[in-house]
């Protein structure tokens, strides 16, 4: 029990890819002060945590109103997920420094960037394939560990910012999508598959 929830909470927050929505964050809050940025860490942190169970629990019925099976949406999501994934590795700037002004809290911090397409998908596979309630309970708990994970990378971006610096920030961002890059493919073969044998 403790293995496969360490193993969910791992995969969660590879596809929230911390390091990455890092790296946006520090440079969407440039003009911030550090109050202001600890304070939008744990918002960010929440609203990922909400929109990752909503999508979550939901999914079987999302499923079902547009009758799309599991495995076409593993191909379809992991595919999505690959694309943000390779962009990620290739170091791609995923945000524009213009909305600094806005609340980022949740457009871009928290939904494209550490919710994104690929793990809308990825949450919406994970909860049509539990249906007992006690693994959904643990990927809940996984979640909400993987969502204080991100908040706690956020919340100490200064001092992350400080020791690891720009090039530091962007190396361990691009190590992040590679390991996105795997997942997402490995998403896509376990789709292939189980069309396959259909």
């Amino acid at each position: 029990m403790l293995y496969a929830l360490f193993s969910v909470y791992l995969k969660m927050l590879v596809l929230y890819s911390p390091f990455f929505v890092l790296s946006c964050f520090i440079s969407l809050t440039r003009g911030h002060s550090s109050k202001e940025r600890k304070q939008l860490a744990w918002r960010v942190a929440f609203a990922a945590f909400i929109a990752s169970i909503i999508l979550y629990l939901f999914g079987k019925l999302i499923f079902g109103v547009f009758g799309i099976t599991a495995d076409a949406f593993r191909i379809g999501a992991g595919s999505v997920l690959f694309i943000s994934a390779l962009n990620m590795a290739q170091g791609k700037s995923a945000v524009q420094t213009d909305s600094v002004q806005q609340d980022v809290t949740i457009v871009p911090l928290t939904i494209p960037l550490t919710v994104g397409p690929g793990t809308i998908g990825a949450l919406l596979v994970m909860g049509v394939s539990q249906p007992e309630w006690d693994d959904k309970l643990m990927v809940m708990v996984s979640i909400a560990l993987a969502s204080f994970t991100v908040g706690l990378v956020l919340y100490l971006s200064h001092r992350i910012e400080r020791i690891l610096g720009d090039q530091g920030l962007e190396i361990v961002s691009r190590l992040m999508g590679l390991f996105v890059c795997a997942l997402a493919a490995q998403i896509i073969f376990t789709g292939i598959k189980g069309y396959l044998t259909l």
